[in-house]
């Protein structure tokens, strides 16, 4: 007699918790709305509710270590360098949209796919890299408070403590809208550095020019300017953008059916990323041209005291 034994295969599958209305900080899709994105207005409102993901992991990236990378650069070397960012934006795109399709139509997150595809040593590898690469992020981002807080006059150590306090309780509190909604305030805060461009105004026809022509700054040692692109690179693109735009497209309830509107939210996100990174670079350039301290980069709380003692 032949015995046959079927054994089911370990897949990834979407759980219960994963499925139901969309709610985004700007509004809700409901699960069993199917119906066409007809009207502009409809269609806007689906962008508002969708919006989120690729723009809070991009915006995200101008951080504590992106401040210091980019005002370096422009302290340094001017504006020729920004032509770096233009080449970023569609290696940004092509990262960002593989995992947000990943999570549309997988349904569970990066780890998992590599661990089920690639096997228990690469799941285990991504996930120890991750977490020591965030690791020393952490570091670098409240380094980069405590600077904020001596600029201001503040406590340090009070300062930092209640900005993990307040960090912890967005992240903790269960509530996916109310962390979505914290987390859009500090993306448009960091709009702030506009209406800073415009005070410093920074000659715009160089900036035009550099942004589109790939150059070297003269003069400089080259090893040390390939540092500083590795370094702009690297602060641009970060492995963590991989892992928590997939979990958040799957936390958030997105199904390949608003697949459009997360790729413009994703665009929307390089935009921002890539106006903030000019800004930096190009106030740190404008306020310190032809002044001693051009080219005497030392940290982002440096350049704060130089934007004060040369801008107001």
């Amino acid at each position: 007699m032949n015995t046959h034994v079927t054994v089911a295969a370990r897949t990834a599958v979407l759980d219960e918790a994963h499925i139901g209305h969309i709610h985004g900080a700007f509004g809700t899709i409901h699960h069993g709305d199917h119906g066409p994105r007809e009207s502009w207005k409809h269609r806007l409102q689906t962008l508002l509710a969708i919006l989120g993901p690729g723009l809070i992991v991009m915006v995200g990236d101008n951080d504590a270590g992106a401040f210091g990378t980019y005002t370096q650069a422009g302290q340094n070397y001017g504006t020729t360098l920004l032509w770096t960012l233009l080449l970023l934006a569609p290696v940004l795109y092509a990262n960002q949209e593989m995992v947000l399709r990943l999570g549309a139509v997988t349904g569970v997150g990066h780890a998992r796919l590599i661990l089920e595809r690639f096997g228990k040593f690469w799941g285990a590898f991504s996930i120890i890299d991750l977490f020591l690469l965030n690791a020393l992020t952490i570091v670098t981002e409240f380094i980069s408070i405590a600077l904020a807080l001596d600029y201001l006059g503040v406590s340090k150590g009070l300062g930092v403590a209640l900005s993990a306090v307040l960090i912890m309780a967005a992240a903790g509190t269960g509530n996916f809208r109310r962390f979505e909604r914290f987390s859009m305030v500090l993306v448009f805060g960091s709009l702030l550095l506009v209406p800073l461009f415009i005070a410093i105004h920074p000659p715009a026809a160089q900036i035009a020019h550099d942004f589109v022509t790939p150059q070297l700054p003269q003069g400089a040692k080259l090893s040390e300017v390939m540092l500083l692109i590795i370094g702009i690179v690297g602060t641009t693109i970060a492995p963590w953008q991989l892992f928590f735009q997939q979990s958040y497209v799957i936390d958030k309830r997105i199904t390949p059916r608003f697949m459009d509107y997360e790729k413009a939210d994703l665009w929307i996100g390089i935009a921002m990323v890539i106006i903030g990174a000019v800004a930096m670079m190009a106030v740190a350039a404008a306020t310190f041209d032809s002044k001693p301290e051009f080219g005497a980069f030392t940290d982002a709380g440096a350049v704060a005291s130089g934007i004060g003692k040369y801008a107001g």
